[in-house]
């Protein structure tokens, strides 16, 4: 149990870590992001980022096997007013069934970087909320993949917080 403590503390406060980055290293990471999308401006670059990891890692009925109620789980980011960042959320479930959630993040007076966990015994990383630390987003199990989530949300919120 203690090794576990010990692997969340690393990873959670290594999406920090690696978020905070000097001058130039953010300018380069936002002009690879502009690039890689062909895009001009940084806040269409990370939404497009962010909206493509959360696909990515999107967690799916086919990784769920042995799960008792398997559901699909998928997000979509978009911008909302000025400083406010939409987290669309659908479950669907074994069915037909859908179901929608739709979270408004104000970004004023946040700490705009995030962290994340990934449970050793799970299927999910969950990316926590910075405004009152409950999940923001839940992806499949892919610590590497958290972190970068955990990035361009941070970045992205930051960017926000610009006005």
């Amino acid at each position: 149990m203690a090794a576990s403590i010990c692997s969340y503390v690393a990873l959670h406060s290594h999406a920090a870590d690696q978020a905070q980055f000097s001058g130039g290293e953010a300018e380069h990471y936002l002009s690879e992001l502009k690039s890689r999308y062909g895009l001009a401006g940084e806040r269409e670059a990370l939404l497009a980022h962010g909206n493509g990891l959360l696909d990515r890692y999107a967690l799916r009925v086919a990784y769920q096997v042995g799960v008792a109620n398997p559901q699909d789980l998928s997000y979509r980011l978009s911008i909302g007013k000025s400083g406010e960042l939409q987290v669309r959320e659908e479950v669907r479930g074994p069915g037909n069934g859908i179901a929608v959630h739709n979270r408004n993040l104000s970004v004023f007076g946040l700490d705009p970087y995030l962290s994340y966990r990934c449970p050793p015994q799970g299927l999910v990383c969950i990316i926590d909320s910075p405004a009152d630390g409950t999940p923001l987003v839940t992806i499949l199990r892919d610590p590497a993949g958290a972190e970068e989530l955990a990035k361009a949300l941070s970045f992205l919120i930051r960017n926000l917080q610009k006005g």
